[in-house]
């Protein structure tokens, strides 16, 4: 899959992992993106509004359609989410470095869901 795939301002993503915390990536990836046109949804269980944003506690909270789930998060947080992402039949996931793990990979195989790790999403747009 071409790593740009993912990549496009049509698309709705969920951001698991956002941050009120300025020096975390779920910070800077949520602020990067949006200014960049990008329309993000923040989820992070404290439920915290970041960015004049409503953030949902879960994924699964979200009535709107995604189309790709980005993970920011540690891989242990990141293999319970994947259940949700397959419960709302999002077909994309982009693991930022770090938030993967081969149970999470495996997870996307089996279930057939597009994945991309090892590259962060703010230096490929």
């Amino acid at each position: 899959m071409k790593n740009t795939s993912m990549i496009n301002k049509k698309y709705t993503y969920a951001l698991i992992g956002a941050s009120a915390n300025k020096d975390k990536y779920g910070y800077k990836i949520l602020q990067d993106l949006t200014v960049a046109g990008f329309k993000i949804i923040p989820v992070n269980p404290k439920g915290q509004d970041i960015q004049d944003q409503k953030v949902y506690r879960k994924l699964t909270d979200i009535k709107e359609k995604i189309d790709v789930a980005i993970f920011v998060v540690p891989p242990s947080i990141t293999e319970n989410v994947l259940k949700q992402v397959h419960t709302k039949k999002i077909n994309n996931v982009w693991f930022q470095p770090g938030s993967e793990n081969e149970n999470a990979i495996d997870y996307c195989k089996k279930n057939k869901i597009n994945y991309i790790h090892n590259l962060c999403i703010m230096v490929e747009r």
